[in-house]
C-alpha cells in the first residue's frame, strides 16, 4: 500500500492537482484530519483490548454475569471437540506432525505443535514451512506460541487460527532460550504483559485462546493469576505442576496439589501436567486434581502409545514395540515430511535400548543420517530390524551402560538447545536487518518527498513572473 501511494505522489496528476493543494487546502486538511482524529478517539480506546472501557459488556476482561458467559462458552466449545482427556504435550522440534500424528493413532486425544516464536513466524515464510505443517486429522489441535508483544501474537495467530481449534500462549518454557527472548515461563515477572496478551487474542481472534503456565511458589499468587487469566479470555488452561526454576523435569516431583488448586478456583476447562509416565499415572493425575485432561511430553518421546487404551494402565513399553513404533513413525514420515533434526530425534529415542546394544548402528545414524535425505535413516533402521531378528531375542543386552547413556542423551539434549538457540538468534539477526533496510528506505523517501513539498510551496509563494 506504501508503494501505491509513493508512485502516485510523483505522477504528473499529483503535481497538477498540488498547486490548488497548497494554495487553498491547507487549512481545510488539517482541520478535517484533526476532527477526525478527536472523533475516532473515543471508539479507539473502547475497543483497544487493555482499555478500562471494553467495546462492549460481552468484551474482557470478563467480571459477574459476562464472566459467567465466558465460562460457559469455554465448556461449551470444550465439549464440541469430544471432552479431550489425552493430550500431546509441545515440545520444541520434538511434537511435530508425523508424531502427533503417531501419537493419535495409539489413544492421544488432542496435540499440541512446536512452540511456534510469535515473530518468526509472521515475518519468516521458511519459519513457517519448517516448523508448521498439519493434515485433516490432525484435530483437534493446539497452535502455541511464545509471545511478548500482544500485535504481533495476534497477526501471527491469524496466518494459523484456521487450522486451529485453540491458539495458545506458552508461558511455561524455563529455558535459558526463554529468559533471554523474555517469553515462556519469565513473562511470570509482569503478569500486567501477560494479560494484555490474553485479551489482545480473545478480542480480536476467532479461535479461542489457551494458556499453558507454571506455578508460583506461593500457591495464593497463582490462584490470582489464573483467575486473572480466566477473566482476560483465556477458555482453557494446562498446568505444569512445577516451578519456573525447575528446569529438569526428573529432578523435582510435580506439585499435584498446586494443579488441584488451580482446577478449584477457576471455572474453564483445566489440563494437568507432570509425572505422567504411563496410563495409570494419567488417570491417578486426574482423580488427584479434578482436572479435564492430562499432558505428556517427555514420557511420550519413549512411549507414543502412553494413552493406548489397548494396554493395562500400568503397563509400558517393551523394546519391540518401540521399533515398531519407530517403523510406523517413518512411515508418517513419508507422507508428511519434517526436518531431519527432529526425524533422528525421534529415531534415537524409540530406539534407544536396540541403539546401546548394536553401538556401531548406532554411530552410524548420528554420522550418515544427516540432511533432508532420510533414505539413509530409514535403511538403517531396516538393518537394525535384521540384527534384532538374526538375536532371537524380544530386549536387547546393552553395552552401554544406563548411565552412559543418560550422560550421552544429556549431551545431546544441549547441544540441541544450543543450535535452537543459534537459529533463533540468527533468525531475529535477519528479520531485524530486513526490518532496519526497510526503515532506512522508509527515512530516505520521506526526506525525498518532504524536499519535493518545499520546492512546491517555494514555488507557490514566489511563482514565476
Amino acid at each position: 500500500m506504501r508503494a501505491v501511494a509513493f508512485a502516485t505522489a510523483n505522477s504528473p496528476l499529483f503535481w497538477c492537482r498540488g498547486w490548488f493543494w497548497a494554495v487553498n487546502g491547507v487549512c481545510e486538511s488539517f482541520c478535517n484530519v484533526m476532527t477526525a482524529a478527536a472523533e475516532a478517539a473515543p471508539a479507539a480506546a473502547a475497543a483497544q483490548p487493555g482499555s478500562s472501557s471494553p467495546a462492549s459488556l460481552d468484551s474482557p476482561p470478563y467480571s459477574g454475569a459476562a464472566l459467567e458467559a465466558h465460562v460457559q462458552r469455554s465448556w461449551s466449545y470444550f465439549r464440541s471437540l469430544g471432552s479431550p482427556k489425552w493430550h500431546v504435550a509441545p515440545m520444541v522440534d520434538q511434537s511435530e506432525l508425523p508424531f502427533r500424528m503417531l501419537c493419535r493413532a495409539h489413544g492421544a486425544e488432542a496435540a499440541y505443535t512446536p512452540m511456534l516464536h510469535s515473530r518468526l513466524f509472521l515475518e519468516q515464510q521458511k519459519y513457517r514451512d519448517e516448523h508448521f505443517s498439519t493434515c485433516p486429522g490432525d484435530r483437534p489441535l493446539f497452535v502455541q506460541f511464545c509471545a511478548n508483544d500482544p500485535d504481533t501474537f495476534v497477526a501471527a495467530a491469524e496466518i494459523v487460527q484456521e487450522h486451529a481449534d485453540y491458539i495458545d500462549l506458552n508461558l511455561g518454557c524455563p529455558q535459558r532460550i526463554a529468559k533471554r527472548g523474555f517469553y515462556g515461563a519469565f513473562l511470570m515477572d509482569d503478569t500486567q504483559l501477560i494479560e494484555q496478551l490474553v485479551l489482545a487474542a480473545a478480542t480480536r481472534l476467532r479461535t479461542p485462546v489457551s494458556c499453558k503456565i507454571r506455578l508460583f511458589p506461593d500457591v495464593s499468587k497463582t490462584i490470582e493469576y489464573a483467575r486473572m487469566l480466566q477473566a482476560a479470555g483465556c477458555s482453557l488452561l494446562a498446568v505444569h505442576g512445577r516451578l519456573r526454576e525447575c528446569k529438569d523435569n526428573s529432578a523435582v516431583r510435580a506439585d499435584w496439589d498446586g494443579i488441584a488448586a488451580v482446577r478449584a478456583a477457576v471455572q474453564i476447562p483445566v489440563l494437568a501436567n507432570g509425572d505422567v509416565q504411563c496410563m495409570a499415572d494419567a488417570q491417578r493425575l486426574m482423580a488427584h486434581t479434578k482436572a479435564d485432561g492430562v499432558l505428556s511430553a517427555e514420557p511420550l518421546l519413549s512411549d507414543p502409545a502412553l494413552f493406548s487404551s489397548s494396554r493395562q494402565p500400568e503397563a509400558t513399553i517393551t523394546p519391540l514395540e518401540s521399533f515398531q513404533l519407530c517403523r510406523e513413525y517413518l512411515e508418517l514420515v513419508a507422507a508428511h515430511p519434517s526436518h531431519a533434526r527432529m526425524v533422528k530425534g525421534h529415531v534415537h529415542k524409540l530406539l534407544r535400548g536396540w541403539l546401546s546394544e548394536f553401538t556401531e548402528l548406532r554411530e552410524r545414524i548420528q554420522r550418515d543420517a544427516s540432511g533432508g535425505d532420510l533414505t539413509t535413516l530409514r535403511s538403517l533402521v531396516a538393518e537394525l530390524g535384521s540384527l534384532i531378528a538374526v538375536t532371537g531375542r524380544d530386549h536387547p543386552i546393552p553395552k552401554l551402560t544406563e548411565r552412559k547413556l543418560k550422560q550421552m542423551e544429556k549431551e545431546a539434549a544441549k547441544q540441541a538447545s544450543i543450535q535452537e538457540q543459534e537459529r533463533e538468534a540468527a533468525a531475529l539477526a535477519a528479520v531485524g536487518a530486513i526490518a532496519a533496510a526497510v526503515v532506512q528506505q522508509q527515512q530516505s523517501e520521506q526526506q525525498q518527498q518532504q524536499q519535493q513539498q518545499e520546492q512546491l510551496m517555494q514555488q507557490v509563494a514566489h511563482p514565476q513572473q
